[in-house]
């Protein structure tokens, strides 16, 4: 099932997914790690990357709102991208309330800080998977007729449906 929002032939939203999934899972690393190692140069940065994380989670959902659309009612692929979509609001949730109880001293958070960090955290590798499933098991954001050897997505011509290319 081809996707509703693309751009220059791919998917706009797993390309997207990319920065929150990086900054908030480093936000995460990091703030393990400088418990760890009392470095509080690396809580700090934390700080920043789950504002940069929720502003891009922002974004990406945006797109995934419209592939939504797209995916036909009472499919599977309809309910996996519902559960997807719902964990991922409240891994923002989770993120965006850890974010706010640093905001007073970014250096020095709050237990519960890390605590809802590293719970946003878990849950993203659940919706992650969900993501996954969405595109490797259901063929979401992929296009009718993919192949190994088909054409470039840059071009006019329709994937070959013999498996050579044109």
């Amino acid at each position: 099932m081809r996707a509703r929002a693309t751009l220059l032939g791919h998917a706009v939203h797993p390309m997207l997914v990319h920065f929150p999934l990086g900054l908030l899972g480093m936000a995460v690393f990091f703030d393990v790690i400088s418990l760890a190692t009392r470095t509080p140069q690396l809580i700090v940065a934390s700080y920043y990357m789950i504002a940069a994380g929720i502003i891009s989670g922002l974004v990406a959902a945006v797109f995934g709102v419209i592939d939504w659309f797209g995916i036909p009612s009472g499919t599977r692929a309809k309910a996996i991208a519902t559960w997807h979509a719902r964990g991922n609001v409240i891994v923002l949730i989770l993120f965006a309330v850890s974010w706010w109880v640093r905001r007073g001293n970014p250096g020095a958070p709050p237990n519960l800080a890390i605590v809802l960090a590293l719970a946003g955290g878990a849950l993203s590798l659940v919706t992650g998977w969900l993501g996954g499933e969405l595109v490797s098991r259901l063929a979401v954001s992929v296009d009718e007729g993919a192949h190994v050897n088909a054409s470039s997505s840059l071009t006019k011509r329709a994937p070959s449906e013999s498996g050579s290319i044109r």
